[in-house]
């Protein structure tokens, strides 16, 4: 299968996570987008889908499926969404598309975290090589405009090496700096410790919200993960 064919196949098969008539929380990237095109195949499948972007908005929309806030409909049942980087604890890296902030919020309100995604995700440590990131996948911060001098500064005391996304701002009005170089040896301690300096509204290493299930499509089919109790 192409890559393309393995983000549809685990988009497909997510789709079996789903409680019918429920609500569906809804990632950003390319991958949710199949999810998204999946999803407007089955209907019955959800009564309202929340999205983590304006973009998957959008997308909901035109597929003609209902869209919620978490304030106008229950807690979804499940979060479906796709990742940068994928460790054998099901944590990850996320952010790649600067919809983290959301992204968190969502999944966090979630009782169930699917992730979907193709097996050049998979790495055996967050920090390490992905097939689209030989030297580890950056970890971005969603930063207050302001504070983005002092968070690169702080960063860079970190180890990171900071790359601003010149020009972009999220659909929050946030600055996103892509950080490389951080030492995940241990992902829920520098996760706590990213959300701690001054400016940093949150960052792409989902670990203490990690995913519960991966779907992972590669040549060879679909494989099936799930987080180590």
């Amino acid at each position: 299968m192409t890559r393309d064919e393995q983000k549809r196949a685990v988009a497909r098969a997510a789709l079996a996570y789903l409680e019918p008539g429920g609500v569906v929380g809804v990632g950003t990237g390319s991958t949710a987008a199949f999810f998204i095109e999946e999803l407007a195949a089955h209907p019955e499948l959800a009564a309202a889908a929340v999205p983590s972007s304006e973009a998957t908005a959008a997308a909901l929309y035109k597929a003609g499926i209902r869209v919620a806030g978490l304030d106008e409909a229950p807690a979804p049942a499940v979060y479906v969404d796709g990742a940068d980087a994928v460790d054998p604890g099901l944590r990850l890296i996320k952010g790649a598309g600067g919809a983290l902030v959301r992204e968190k919020i969502v999944a966090t309100a979630s009782r169930l975290f699917v992730c979907i995604v193709d097996a050049s995700k998979l790495s055996d440590r967050l920090d390490g090589p992905t097939g689209d990131h030989p030297g580890g996948a950056p970890v971005p911060l969603a930063v207050v405009p302001l504070a983005v001098p002092l968070v690169s500064r702080q960063v860079r005391d970190l180890g990171g090496t900071v790359a601003l996304r010149a020009g972009y701002r999220s659909d929050d009005g946030l600055a996103i700096l892509d950080v490389s170089g951080l030492a995940l040896d241990d992902p829920e301690r520098m996760e706590a410790t990213l959300a701690l300096l001054p400016g940093v509204v949150e960052s792409g290493i989902f670990a203490r919200r990690r995913a519960d299930v991966a779907l992972v499509g590669s040549e060879g089919g679909l494989r099936t993960l799930t987080a180590p109790a």
